[in-house]
């Protein structure tokens, strides 16, 4: 009889497997999602997002064709006696493993990146044990219990034959490490009183259920925090921004309110804790809503309050302001001819290539700017090497929007070992294009007739005001020396080009002394400007 028990309560191991999400090579935006399971081949997906979600599709697919959890299987953890979840201990006492007990659950495990996924048919104060586990199934106790009542009937028979065998509740654990588990059998008079004493069945007891707990900028929200309306507060939060974080796109007025909420939070958490963590993560939030309202308000074209009417901005964004300096702070570096001419060109063809070093370009592309012999100046740009182009440059003059011209400069492709010069995305740059194409042929300037040298100094000025069109930082004005190198005209010209742009209704108030331009844009021209923040 006992040997017939033992065979009959031997078990298997509960299952696992994971799902996986790794970068499929260093500097590369592609990911692998590979699963455990030997029938699951990997795929590679073009973004983490696209990776994720087909990782969690996989998962909860083998989630729903997969049997349901084995009343009769061992914990999985206990092929690794649950080292991962080994209770803490004091400095003079020895660590415990977490004793296993309770159904087996089906639990997913995660860790907080989101990079793996891990499917463990455990028991349930195992999956308790782990902090990121939830239960997605539960075996039946029902069967199972039945069929432990009669193992450990035979065995506490077999066990000790002279003396009665034990009652059992139809309840009890899978796996529990009470003496009766063991085999040792407790006299029936001995256990009558304490059977006697229960008034209802273990499972008719209302069961204690700890609520959720939240987490938010990767801090966790103790149970015990009071006022409960502030846990609920903070929970609630960290539910909101991780569904902000999932939005295809952005809004800038929720995320501020957001922040804003999260700040008064975090102050009532700082106060109810002393923390002075808390307290400053309160004051960068109160720092991030501000942020995000200024930036919303500069998108949709108003101006904050008692700041006077609002300027609706070509580029409405202070990193776009930003990278537009630095493409004309990098042409007048890397300019590979000298003149006016050949600088004002550089720019367009450099606005055209800047993201991947290629790009199209028509002939009234070219024709359209003041260049007095645009197709020799484009064989100079070919024959020193910083241009190239598909053909000639008689081809690029006459080609038409519907047969455009593929050039590319090589300066400007990135590589494995030089991602380029510039670090606006994609989206950004036929903006910034178009913003230089906007200044550059602006209506008077082309009815008047400018030269290369007075759209290079708009360009200049566009981008060297503040947020109310005064020139230079502070109203100060702007270095004669600067706006001549940036030009390619002598220092003694900048007098007239000032004028040109004046009569233009580009400038008011210019005044040009020994070596500083002042004045200020006009109304008319403040949406094309990039104020300096």
């Amino acid at each position: 009889m006992g040997v017939e028990a033992h065979a009959t309560n031997e078990r298997v191991t509960g299952r696992r497997w994971t799902v996986r999400l790794d970068p499929v090579g260093r500097g590369r935006a592609d990911v692998r999602v590979s699963c455990s399971r030997p029938a699951c081949a990997a795929q590679v997906l073009p973004s983490a997002a696209a990776g994720r979600t087909a990782a969690i599709a996989h998962l909860k697919a083998h989630l729903r064709a997969g049997p349901a959890p084995r009343p009769s299987v061992h914990c999985a953890c206990r092929a690794e006696e649950c080292h991962t979840h080994i209770r803490p201990a004091g400095p003079r006492e020895r660590p415990v493993p977490w004793r296993c007990g309770g159904a087996v659950v089906l639990a997913v495990i995660t860790d907080r990146e989101g990079r793996w996924w891990q499917v463990m048919e455990c028991c349930s104060r195992c999956a308790a044990a782990h902090p990121t586990a939830k239960v997605v199934a539960t075996a039946p106790a029902a069967e199972a219990s039945a069929r432990n009542d009669g193992l450990r009937a035979d065995i506490a028979a077999s066990a000790v034959p002279s003396v009665h065998a034990p009652t059992f509740s139809a309840i009890s654990p899978h796996f529990s490490h009470s003496a009766t588990a063991t085999g040792t059998a407790v006299p029936q008079q001995a256990s009558a009183p304490r059977s006697a004493a229960r008034s209802a069945p273990r499972s008719a007891r209302p069961t204690r259920k700890r609520p959720p707990r939240g987490r938010i900028a990767q801090r966790l929200v103790p149970h015990d925090l009071r006022p409960v309306a502030l846990r609920d507060e903070l929970t609630q939060l960290g539910e909101l921004f991780r569904a902000y974080q999932a939005r295809t796109e952005p809004d800038l007025a929720m995320l501020a309110d957001l922040h804003a909420r999260k700040a008064e939070a975090f102050h009532a958490w700082a106060e109810a804790t002393a923390d002075t963590g808390l307290r400053l993560d309160a004051q960068r939030a109160e720092q991030a809503a501000a942020t995000a309202r200024l930036q919303h308000l500069h998108r949709i074209g108003q101006a904050p309050d008692g700041e006077g009417p609002a300027v609706v901005r070509l580029l409405t964004a202070p990193a776009q302001w930003k990278h537009a300096r630095a493409v004309l702070a990098h042409v007048a570096e890397n300019a590979p001819l000298p003149g006016a001419e050949a600088r004002l060109l550089v720019v367009m063809v450099t606005l055209r290539t800047a993201q991947s070093g290629v790009g199209n370009l028509v002939g009234q592309d070219i024709k359209g700017l003041p260049l007095q012999d645009p197709q020799h100046l484009v064989e100079q740009l070919v024959e020193s090497g910083w241009l190239g182009i598909s053909g000639t440059a008689e081809e690029l003059i006459a080609s038409r929007p519907e047969n455009p011209t593929r050039i590319s400069v090589p300066s400007l492709t990135p590589d494995e070992d030089d991602p380029g010069p510039f670090t606006f995305g994609r989206k950004l740059r036929p903006k910034l294009s178009g913003w230089a194409q906007r200044v550059v042929g602006e209506k008077k300037l082309r009815k008047g007739k400018t030269g290369a040298d007075v759209r290079l100094l708009a360009l200049a000025l566009a981008t060297g005001s503040d947020g109310e069109g005064r020139l230079g930082p502070g109203g100060e004005g702007i270095g004669l020396d600067a706006l001549s190198s940036w030009c390619s005209v002598d220092p003694a010209d900048l007098p007239d080009l000032v004028d040109r742009l004046t009569a233009a209704d580009w400038l008011a108030e210019a005044d040009v002394t020994g070596t500083h331009l002042t004045g200020r844009l006009t109304e008319r021209v403040l949406p094309l400007g990039c104020p300096l923040t």
